[in-house]
Order: structure tokens, then sequence, then C-alpha cells
């Protein structure tokens, strides 16, 4: 029973590891690329409003509510294209993603629209398999502080085990925890330090939709799919719903 357990946890974190891994972050798509001519205009207005007039022209008919810092148009000067919602330029991969978390050394990887479904079941199953390494070491690395164990090399490796499984299952329990938060309020990482800006006005909230909602936007609508990484989330990642009401006709 330990043995089949083990190897399904294994599994399902070899899987979903490889998935974060080796899915590629989505890039914005064509639509929120600038023209030629746009880019031409863009290149010979001065900088100010002559450029954002640009700009509102070419983002007209995007599905685009955020805005900088100070009103304008959000815009990537590196890739060229009209920012959507909730997307980032990643300094290392040197992109836009969309819907982007963060950009994961561990693995080597952006987190974003296309694989943060798998990012959060690798934290899950890795914090699964570790609590059961622990807790089926536990009794012999009692044993060994109780001089239980026969004196072989073998008592070396259990003490080892426990601690590296158990030290892992502390850091990843309050990683996936904070994702666990961050799902259930439907935000990014960088939307924690950051709170998206729409038209109106800074709204930490404006992408929550309740917890069900919220939880179906990563997830999907397919219950099945829940706990396989595969991909099942909802929406393109250009374009987002939000929980303002009454603010944008638009809207």
């Amino acid at each position: 029973v330990c043995l089949v357990t083990y190897h399904i946890f294994f599994m399902l974190f070899i899987w979903s590891y490889w998935k974060t891994i080796f899915t590629l972050p989505m890039n914005p798509s064509k639509e929120f690329h600038l023209s030629y001519s746009d880019k031409e205009s863009l290149e010979q207005e001065p900088r100010g409003e002559s450029q954002q007039e640009v700009l509102r022209r070419a983002a007209k008919d995007l599905p685009i509510y955020t805005r900088t810092m100070s009103g304008a148009i959000r815009y990537c000067d590196r890739c060229h294209l009209v920012k959507p919602d909730r997307c980032h330029h990643c300094s290392v991969c040197d992109k836009c993603i969309l819907k982007m978390d963060h950009h994961c050394p561990w693995v080597n990887n952006c987190v974003g629209f296309s694989n943060y479904k798998f990012f959060l079941l690798f934290l899950a199953y890795s914090l699964l398999y570790c609590l059961f390494i622990a807790a089926t070491d536990l009794q012999y690395f009692i044993k060994f502080w109780t001089n239980g164990l026969p004196d072989t090399q073998a008592k070396f490796h259990i003490m080892f085990l426990f601690f590296a499984a158990a030290m892992f299952s502390v850091s990843l329990s309050s990683l996936f925890g904070y994702h666990c938060w961050l799902v259930s309020k439907n935000k990014s990482t960088l939307e924690v330090f950051r709170a998206p800006i729409f038209r109106h006005r800074t709204d930490k909230n404006g992408f929550s939709l309740g917890f069900s909602k919220n939880l179906r936007q990563v997830f999907g609508d397919e219950k099945k799919y829940w706990l396989l990484p595969v991909f099942s989330s909802l929406g393109d990642g250009c374009s987002f719903p939000t929980c303002l009401v009454n603010q944008d006709s638009e809207q």
C-alpha cells in the first residue's frame, strides 16, 4: 500500500513539474501588436499626450480596462504592443507574459496564464510527496533516537531523509498556502504588490468574482480535470471578467 501510494504521488509530482517547466508562457495575440503605421506614428510623435493619442486609437477596439499609475495606456516599448490586462513584461524571458505571476528559477520558466494551474499542482503534489515520506519515515526516525535501529549506515540515511522531507514540507506548505490565498482572491503575485489600476480607480479586488468563480478561473468548469496537470483554465488570457459594476459602460 505504501509503495503504491508513494508512486502515485511521485508520478503526479513529476507530471505537474514537467508541465510547469515545458509549457511555454502565452504571449499577447497579434491584435495587441501595433501595426507598422502605428509604430511609425508613435516613433515620430514626441513623448506625452500625442503618443497617448496614437495608443488610444490603436487600443480603442481592444478589451483593455487597466491603466498605468498616470492613467495612460499600458504599452511595452520592447515588444511594441499594447499590454492586455494583467500582462507584464518579464525581464528574464524578455517577453510580455499573459497574466504573469512571477518568473520562477526553480522551474526556469515564467509562471503565467498558460501554466499557473500546473504550478499550483506541482506545489500541491510535491508537498504531499514530502509529507508522505516524512510520515512513513517517522517511526524509524524515532527508533533512531531511542537506539532501536541496528547499528548500520542505513540509520543515517533514515535521519537525513526525515530532515530533508520535513524541511521541504515546511517551506512548500507556506508557499502553497500563499498561492491558494491568491487563487481564492483571483490575484497574481505582481497584483499583490501593485494593485491593478482601472479607468476610474485603483481596485485591489477588481478581478475577484467570489471564491467559487475565482477557483474556476484557474481550474476550469470540469471538475474531473482539477487534479490532473492538463490545461483547463477559463478564458484566453487576454481579457478577464471583473467585479466592477456601474463604473464603465463599455465593461
